[in-house]
């Protein structure tokens, strides 16, 4: 079974979607305190911390085995962390900390481009490969700390908004939604209606990619 070391629905709803057996297991990381100039580092970064805490959450006596209720447990193969960011010309944003803030990129994001980066970070447990080098898609990445394999990826996807004037700005950063999401939108949301182009890997816009992922996991 998966261990997503992630608190977001968006996430535990593709899974959710895509059949995937999984659980969810916060990682408690800060993280405002991981930093790097290029967004694609940065989120590959905070998605492998987040798995790498998860990991040294699970009980290794147990090797990695949850407990699911008093007389069933089900065994953990990998923990999947994952992190997301916007990015416009290079300024990379995160969840808006209020609504004056979500305006003002929306102002900034309002009928053009922007990047959506999600970084992710998979740690198989137990059996397999021998600990050693993460298997890395892309960017540059740190060893990890307790793993038989780590696979990690940063996956980006361009996407193209409306062009909304200030009432539709202010409408829709009045429900809430922008203020929840990294990127100050949500695709499976109210947001949906403000995205007129996607150029890339549509789920990865929602928290993790699918393909990537699939491919993860048929590599057993």
């Amino acid at each position: 079974m998966l261990l997503l070391a992630s608190a977001s629905p968006a996430r535990r709803s593709l899974l959710e979607q895509a059949c995937i057996p999984h659980r969810v297991q916060v990682s408690g990381v800060d993280e405002e305190a991981l930093h790097h100039a290029d967004p694609g580092q940065l989120v590959q970064l905070l998605a492998q911390a987040k798995a790498e805490a998860v990991v040294a959450q699970l009980p290794a006596a147990q090797n990695a085995a949850l407990e699911m209720d008093a007389t069933e447990t089900v065994k953990t193969s990998a923990v999947l962390g994952c992190d997301s960011v916007l990015s416009i010309d290079g300024d990379v944003f995160g969840k808006p900390v209020d609504a004056d803030e979500a305006c003002q990129r929306w102002r900034r994001m309002a009928g053009g481009w922007a990047e959506l980066q999600t970084g992710h970070c998979l740690i198989r447990l137990g059996g397999g490969s021998q600990p050693g080098a993460p298997q890395t898609d892309s960017c540059n990445s740190r060893p990890p700390v307790l793993a038989s394999a780590v696979q990690l990826a940063t996956v980006t996807t361009r996407v193209k908004f409306a062009a909304l004037n200030e009432a539709e700005i202010k409408a829709y950063v009045a429900t809430g939604e922008p203020l929840r999401c990294a990127g100050g939108f949500a695709l499976e949301g109210r947001g949906g209606l403000l995205v007129e182009q996607i150029d890339g890997c549509f789920s990865n816009v929602i928290g993790l990619s699918l393909p990537l992922l699939r491919r993860w996991l048929m590599r057993g």
